[in-house]
């Protein structure tokens, strides 16, 4: 009886590691936008952001030949103008992830289009990009 529960846990702790171990779900776009040498692209597992709270990806890569690149320190910011008031804004948590990638999470209170912007600053100079995303 002691072999079986060891075999049992045996199994349990292998299910979990594989489990863990699983790739992470495929990306999706939910805008690329082509700068001078780099091309910006957000992305995240629904390939959208929605109202709430969102995790993506922000990638930077060459123009050129679609290599990483590493920028350096990057920002996102976003506005949803409103006539007669106050824009809303909100900004992004990011996290180096790797060259050219950082890990984000940003929250929205409401769905509407915003306006992101996206700088960076480091070895390839200094930089920024503006593009529209809906939050549906």
């Amino acid at each position: 009886m002691r072999i079986a529960w060891r075999s049992i846990a045996a199994l349990v702790v292998l299910a979990g590691w594989l489990a863990g171990s699983a790739p992470a779900a495929e990306l999706k776009p939910i805008k690329t936008q082509k700068t001078k040498d780099l091309n910006v692209r957000l992305l995240s597992e629904s390939g959208q952001w929605k109202q709430g709270k969102n995790a993506f990806v922000l990638r930077f890569t060459s123009a050129k030949d679609g290599t990483p690149v590493d920028v350096g320190k990057a920002r996102l910011n976003t506005a949803m103008p409103m006539p007669g008031m106050a824009p809303m804004l909100a900004g992004a948590t990011l996290e180096p992830d790797g060259p050219g990638q950082y890990r984000g999470t940003i929250s929205f209170p409401d769905n509407g289009d915003r306006q992101v912007t996206v700088a960076w600053d480091g070895p390839t100079g200094k930089g920024s990009t503006k593009f529209t995303v809906p939050v549906r």
